[in-house]
């Protein structure tokens, strides 16, 4: 198979997944030989594939039998990558026991909480599971493995201890996986237990860190079946059958603040999470800023990580208003620094991102602009508190801008 490329090879293997719970053995070690490779020319693309066309679309999907096809084929790839790890149908078979909703057996001195890597997902989903386990267990140890760009959304909790993991979500499958070995000297001690909100540090919860009695995974591409309750509330639920009557909330606590303004401030994020189908095509960024200009109040808009596409973007649009763009101000700066500014702002708006879930952690208003999303249920699953408009709802631009302006000016009275 030397002369098929890793993209078609995990479109090959992701259709016999949609298809049925079988798959040809051939492609998936053919995929797997390439990330594994030891030039990182052809490792790269290989494991790029591998996460973004097949892993992320079955867990995108939120099909509770994906869930099953992803454990046998993620565990092989586990077994060919980290052979000492475990075989593939021992694997699967701890992944069955950890995501049993059952309570825990023992009063835990620590609590492990490994992070779900992108922000917005740690803020609907994670910040949920850590307040649980602050609530439910007042004098344990909550440790939060997570990068940085995560931990400073919470580090001035002073109820968490920081466990650094580096993660790339880019990155060769060697090095997604290396997080192993650091999860299991964390979950080591007989008394910590394990609160995995399906986390990629642990390949959503296949990585046998630790015995699975102390693993208890909230598989949320499973759990809720085939209805469309938001993830939040989802969490909310296995969090309660878990730990019992615990009310949780989503919250941050990031070193930065800033106060509440005397003047109206829109924050607004481009962002994209990495994923381009998020977007509207153009001219839609330029259009919307003009109309944020317009409606005079101040605006404050992210410009994204330093020489990242999402800034390139950002300063076509403000290059292309010229002086209209006089009162849109540029953040530059972590994203925990935007995440208070979002707190101090009288409205929201941007793409499926992070941003939004900070809006709605906080009560701001929001308008959230989807696009390109892999299924209804995602939609349902990621959609936040708050305005959500379907881009293909709206027949033509004009119109959707038109909305988004109602919306906004309703917010800024």
């Amino acid at each position: 198979m030397a002369s098929i490329s890793p993209n078609e090879l995990a479109l090959e293997l992701l259709n016999h997944c949609l298809r049925g719970p079988s798959w040809p053995a051939g492609v998936l070690d053919a995929l797997i030989d390439e990330a594994l490779d030891d030039d990182p020319d052809v490792a790269t693309p290989a494991s790029r594939a591998l996460f973004s066309v097949v892993v992320e679309r079955l867990a995108d999907l939120f099909e509770p039998r994906l869930c099953d096809t992803y454990a046998r084929l993620f565990a092989h790839v586990i077994e060919r990558a980290l052979p000492w790890a475990g075989h593939a149908s021992a694997l699967v078979e701890r992944y069955n026991l950890v995501r049993a909703v059952r309570p825990p057996g023992f009063q835990p001195a620590s609590v492990l909480v490994p992070s779900r890597i992108t922000l917005g997902a740690d803020i609907a989903i994670t910040s949920l599971v850590l307040d649980a386990a602050k609530q439910r267990y007042p004098n344990a140890r909550i440790l939060f493995a997570a990068p940085a760009k995560s931990w400073e959304l919470f580090e001035k909790d002073p109820r968490l201890t920081h466990l650094p993991l580096r993660y790339g979500r880019g990155a060769l499958l060697r090095d997604r996986l290396a997080v192993f070995d650091e999860l299991r000297e964390a979950a080591s001690e007989p008394d910590t237990l394990v609160l995995d909100p399906d986390s990629r540090l642990t390949q959503l919860g296949l990585l046998p860190i630790c015995p699975p009695e102390r693993h208890h995974l909230f598989e949320s591409r499973g759990f809720g079946g085939e209805g469309f309750e938001p993830l939040p509330a989802l969490t909310t639920r296995w969090l309660r059958q878990t730990l019992g009557p615990v009310e949780p909330v989503p919250y941050l606590h990031p070193r930065y603040h800033f106060p509440q303004r005397t003047t109206p401030l829109i924050t607004v994020s481009l962002g994209v999470g990495e994923n381009p189908a998020k977007r509207l095509e153009d001219p839609f960024e330029e259009r919307l800023l003009a109309l944020l200009a317009s409606l005079g109040a101040d605006v404050l808009i992210d410009l994204g990580a330093p020489g990242s596409e999402e800034e390139a973007r950002v300063e076509a649009a403000l290059g292309a208003l010229g002086e209209a763009a006089g009162n849109i101000g540029i953040h530059r700066g972590p994203f925990a620094s935007f995440a208070a500014l979002i707190a101090s702002s009288s409205a929201y708006i941007g793409y499926d991102s992070a941003g939004q879930h900070v809006a709605a952690a906080l009560g701001i208003p929001l308008v959230s602009v989807f696009q390109g999303y892999a299924s209804e249920r995602m939609l349902a699953r990621w959609r936040p508190a708050g305005e959500v408009l379907r881009a293909p709802d709206f027949h033509s631009l004009d119109s959707l801008l038109e909305t988004i302006a109602l919306v906004l000016r309703g917010a800024l009275r």
